[in-house]
């Protein structure tokens, strides 16, 4: 377990583009926020969200959607939720309403 973060990785153009949409809306992102555990693609601190924009590796694979299970989880202590998304829906026609989906999630959490 690392407690020192890891070199921070380039973000993808997927997370980049879905960065990019959440900011054009309104959405305060971090890219590549590191947990204590590992690097985020995007966190919105203040609604305690993090997205992974992952291959498809990340959903067929059973190895790896039982490592993501436990990914997922490490920041459930601090009331984190984590939502994946695949990089084909990020490059499909359906970016700007992923964003303004995820936007409406945020503003509800910021409202508790």
């Amino acid at each position: 377990m690392h407690n020192e973060p890891l070199p921070k990785p380039v973000a993808t153009p997927q997370v980049t583009a879905l960065d990019k949409a959440l900011k054009e809306i309104g959405v305060k992102t971090v890219l590549e926020h590191w947990d204590g555990h590992k690097h985020i693609d995007i966190a919105i601190l203040d609604a305690k969200m993090f997205i992974e924009v992952d291959g498809l590796y990340h959903f067929v694979n059973a190895e790896q959607i039982e490592k993501d299970f436990k990914r997922n989880h490490f920041s459930d202590g601090d009331d984190f939720v984590t939502m994946r998304i695949t990089n084909q829906l990020i490059d499909s026609i359906y970016l700007e309403r992923i964003a303004e989906a995820i936007k409406t999630v945020v503003d509800k959490r910021l409202r508790k």
